[in-house]
């Protein structure tokens, strides 16, 4: 299994440089792949609503509606919450992007569409991405395959982080 972290080191400028240069193509290719979602969903290309998918797609924090309601604010002062909570909803529903779940903690989003699953710390909520065959190869039980259609598989990992470790909870 292997984790996927984001580079935080900018000394190394060449590294940083191909990294801009391959996310900023992947960019492109998150901003077709939306394009496309919304035609075949029938979604009008607001300017709002593409705000609300850059917003989630340049987001490492898997951020809630809030989050991204906030951040937004400053670009859009009329937008409101519920706008952004039916945006990322609607974004769900067609396949745009993915709901994490997390224990009685809001719905947090996230719009990597890689096969991937999620790691969340109890202590400070931060969720991880997490890679790894075991987990995306799980057998489905043939009892649940008799009794459901079963649309995807996602393994959702709760416990503590590296960096809260060692803090008192």
């Amino acid at each position: 299994m292997s984790f996927k972290y984001v580079l935080t080191n900018s000394s190394n400028s060449y590294i940083v440089a191909i990294m801009n240069k391959v996310a900023s193509k992947k960019a492109n290719g998150y901003n077709e792949f939306f394009k496309e979602k919304c035609r075949e969903s029938n979604l009008k290309l607001t300017p709002q609503r593409f705000a609300v998918y850059q917003e989630l797609l340049k987001s490492r924090d898997h951020p809630s509606a809030d989050v991204i309601f906030r951040r937004l604010r400053k670009l859009f002062p009329n937008i409101s919450l519920d706008t952004v909570n039916r945006t990322l909803l609607t974004f769900y529903k067609v396949g745009i992007a993915q709901i994490v779940e997390g224990s009685g903690v809001p719905k947090r989003f996230d719009a990597n569409r890689d096969q991937h699953h999620h790691f969340r710390c109890i202590s400070c909520n931060g969720i991880i991405d997490v890679y790894g065959d075991s987990f995306d190869n799980i057998k489905i039980p043939e009892e649940i395959k008799r009794q459901f259609i079963v649309m995807n598989k996602t393994v959702h990992l709760e416990g503590i982080c590296d960096k809260c470790r060692g803090k008192p909870r």
